[in-house]
């Protein structure tokens, strides 16, 4: 904004209101009384004053934008609100070495080295590419204040690692009453039958309340990623297993289980040595969408069920039907 002829930032003023007056005063060389009266809005501030903030603003910009760690910190704060802890997590191990090696601005020969030089799997180098793809999307955006040209940046040049299109393991119906059945504990029993029947996610089950529980429509508000609210299906199996499990217990703090996610998940490790079953939330998610495929719902409603936000992953996740389903009518041509 214009004062008096000159173009100042409004961080610059915001910088102001964050000082302290002995700091400013430093800063611009001015008695610590003018400052108190600008900061307290009896006069107006100097161009000497707003120079001065200006200047430090602007040092420490530059300092931002050539401390690796300094801009990916920036990064993580920049963040939307909702991001998970996990996600977090992601950003961090992955960045922490890639941005070290590689620094703020490299080129993108030196991304493709770098991607080329990691022993990890191509899973794991596809992990390191998305997080330097978002890392650098928002380094070289306006949003990051860095003062780096959108144009520049290196990661519109390269190419995504290949990752090997597998198909991910799923329970078929049996396999997920044998779980069930195995479970000692109704609440368990509970748990198993809402994640293949609702395809929830872990921190979305973990944290359901009993007021999140529609038992007409049988449906349950939950809160996604992103902080996303939204609605996920159950079943009479699920509503039968539920109810005696609140007929029993009186649920008390932030959810129905009382158990926390790490909880559930030492739950599912227990069932899994028992049963020699893959037992985790992201295979009953896979498991929620197959069974529904098998049931000949299809990919674009089952996406909406799951709360997917793309048909990618649904695909992904059912192409076992898909071929399951074309074995039926295979005939050997030389048999």
């Amino acid at each position: 904004m214009p004062h008096d002829g000159f173009e100042v930032a409004p961080s610059v003023f915001r910088l102001l209101n964050k000082l302290t007056v002995t700091k400013a005063a430093q800063l611009s060389n001015l008695s610590k009384s003018y400052i108190s009266q600008v900061k307290h809005g009896k006069c107006t501030p100097s161009r000497r004053l707003l120079q001065a903030l200006q200047a430090s603003q602007s040092g420490k910009q530059e300092q931002n934008s050539s401390d690796p760690y300094k801009a990916v910190v920036l990064f993580l704060k920049s963040r939307r609100e909702g991001l998970s802890p996990r996600s977090i997590e992601f950003y961090k191990c992955y960045l922490s070495k890639a941005i070290a090696t590689l620094g703020l601005a490299p080129t993108p020969r030196a991304v493709n080295a770098f991607l080329n030089s990691l022993s990890c799997s191509d899973g794991g180098k596809h992990a390191y590419f998305r997080a330097m793809r978002a890392f650098y999307k928002w380094l070289y955006s306006p949003r990051s204040g860095l003062n780096f040209s959108d144009k520049a940046n290196p990661i519109l040049w390269i190419d995504a690692p290949k990752v090997p299109k597998l198909i991910l393991p799923s329970l078929t119906r049996d396999q997920v009453q044998l779980l069930i059945g195995t479970s000692p504990l109704v609440r368990d029993k509970a748990i198993i039958s809402l994640f293949a029947e609702s395809g929830l996610r872990l921190a979305e089950l973990a944290k359901i309340r009993l007021g999140d529980i529609d038992w007409e429509n049988r449906i349950i508000r939950v809160l996604g990623k992103g902080n996303k609210e939204g609605y996920a299906p159950f079943g009479t199996l699920s509503e039968q297993y539920l109810k005696d499990w609140l007929n029993h217990h009186e649920p008390n703090g932030d959810n129905i289980w009382g158990i926390n996610k790490s909880g559930i998940e030492e739950m599912l490790k227990q069932l899994k040595r028992k049963t020699g079953l893959p037992c985790n939330a992201h295979t009953f998610r896979r498991t929620f969408a197959c069974l529904l495929r098998k049931a000949g719902v299809d990919t674009m409603t089952i996406k909406d069920l799951g709360r997917w936000e793309s048909l990618e992953m649904v695909q992904r996740y059912t192409r076992s039907v898909t071929f399951n389903d074309a074995l039926k009518f295979y005939k050997a041509p030389l048999s």
